[in-house]
């Protein structure tokens, strides 16, 4: 389910945020984003591995990882892109037919 939410963006997300997954549902920005296939592909690869690692600990990996790269990168966007769920769903989102293929646990591979 998909939820265009432009308040809730304005006030707890950095200005270029333009979508985010919380199982089970995606956040966009604004109402026409919907037409954007690959910021909801992206968003998708995001709902599969949080319903692969059962939701909570995707998050706790998520915020460690990031962290983590953030004190050694020293750049919130360069850590935000060396996240491996990111890399997953970066490397990926072209591909609409990608989550029929995916692999267990392929943000790690």
């Amino acid at each position: 389910m998909v939820f265009s939410s432009p308040i809730l963006f304005k006030t707890f997300f950095r200005e270029e945020i333009r979508a985010f997954a919380f199982w089970p549902f995606i956040f966009i920005k604004h109402r026409e984003l919907i037409k954007d296939k690959v910021l909801l592909n992206h968003e998708k690869i995001h709902l599969k591995q949080q319903r692969e690692l059962l939701v909570l600990p995707f998050y706790v990996l998520y915020l460690g990882e990031f962290v983590y790269h953030l004190i050694k990168l020293r750049s919130v966007d360069k850590a935000y892109r060396a996240i491996s769920f990111e890399k997953e769903a970066f490397d990926n989102h072209h591909n609409r037919y990608y989550l029929n293929t995916r692999r267990t646990w392929a943000m790690w591979r």
